[in-house]
């Protein structure tokens, strides 16, 4: 059977997935290509990547959401429908698309079956968690972004039967934890500048900032500024003693799964972050809205408070490609 796994290129959480999933597809014997599209990925996966794509990538901005006027300017419209048009679907029994747009609309153009394997898939139950601020837009683009005719979602709780749990990375399984002095940070929102500003008023903390915007390794006063890498990312979240970041999908598990202390703040006018803020809200983190001084005074109460919400992900991921498999072959349909 021939599979075309198509992976979203923005942002590093997708990509972090894929490589635990790809060596799973692959047991499985199947004729396997890749398709990669996006530009704002800061890690790589050890396969070879058939298509790389530019697609359509949102840009990270430096004050807390998304750059609208990169993104437009980055966005060649013409361009993708031509990478659209030259996808060959046809040339595939199984399309497997993980958020990914290129790949969801050739499929969709093209009347062919295209399964989802995402988080976003999830995001859209009507029983996830929505913040209380409805953002209609924002909906219809996540809903029209990359189109599907089956979802297998995945969510920090199995909300409906076709929602699993997070994939957490082995690499994150088999990493030893240990309760260090520095907090992790991983805001990639926000310039270097705002972080320093803000993350200087706490004097008694060490931080391990992970930046999107430095171009080298520098140190300031009680803060560590490091470029995104992998590797140094995992060790640093395994050995420390609290992790503030993004309302994405994939870190925030991650630090529930190790037993981490979690602190989140969602994207501006980021409808799934803003989701996601919400469901972990539910299970207890702390939740601010911005990186402002004006929230400095709950960041210190957090860092104050040993509270810990440690959720225990059991390892799926086999069976959750086995059941995708078995229920595609099968045609059958939650």
């Amino acid at each position: 059977m021939k599979v075309l796994y198509a992976i979203q290129g923005t942002g590093n959480g997708h990509l972090s997935r894929a490589r635990d999933i790809i060596p799973l597809l692959q047991k499985q014997r199947l004729a396997l290509d890749i398709l990669v599209s996006g530009t704002q990925a800061d890690i790589k996966i050890p396969h070879p990547v058939k298509y790389q794509m530019n697609g359509w990538s949102f840009i990270f901005g430096k004050k807390g959401g998304v750059d609208v006027w990169r993104t437009y300017l980055k966005t060649n419209s013409s361009r993708l429908q031509r990478e659209v048009k030259s996808v060959p679907v046809g040339d595939y029994d199984l399309i497997i698309n993980d958020f990914e747009p290129v790949s969801a609309w050739a499929c969709k153009l093209r009347h062919k079956p295209c399964v989802s394997l995402s988080h976003q898939a999830a995001v859209l139950s009507k029983k996830a968690p929505k913040p209380k601020k409805s953002d209609p837009l924002g909906r219809l683009i996540l809903k029209k972004y990359a189109p599907t005719t089956k979802q297998f979602g995945l969510h920090f709780k199995e909300y409906e039967p076709y929602i699993h749990t997070p994939i957490i990375r082995q690499e994150i399984r088999n990493t030893t934890r240990t309760k260090g002095q520095h907090y992790t940070v991983y805001l990639p929102s926000y310039s270097d500048e705002k972080l320093l500003n803000v993350l200087s008023e706490i004097k008694t903390v060490q931080w391990e900032v992970f930046s999107k915007h430095a171009r080298t390794n520098f140190f300031q006063n009680n803060i560590t500024v490091r470029r995104i890498n992998n590797e140094a990312f995992v060790q640093s979240m395994a050995t420390s003693r609290g992790i503030l970041c993004g309302a994405g999908f994939e870190t925030p598990a991650e630090a529930l799964h190790m037993g981490k202390k979690l602190m989140v703040i969602p994207m501006k006018s980021q409808y799934e972050q803003q989701c996601n803020a919400a469901a972990l809200k539910d299970m207890g983190a702390p939740i601010i809205k911005s990186l402002k001084m004006k929230h400095l005074n709950k960041i210190k109460s957090w860092i104050e408070t040993d509270s810990i919400k440690e959720v225990y992900y059991p390892d799926i991921t086999e069976s959750i490609i086995d059941q995708l498999l078995q229920e595609t072959v099968i045609g059958t349909s939650h």
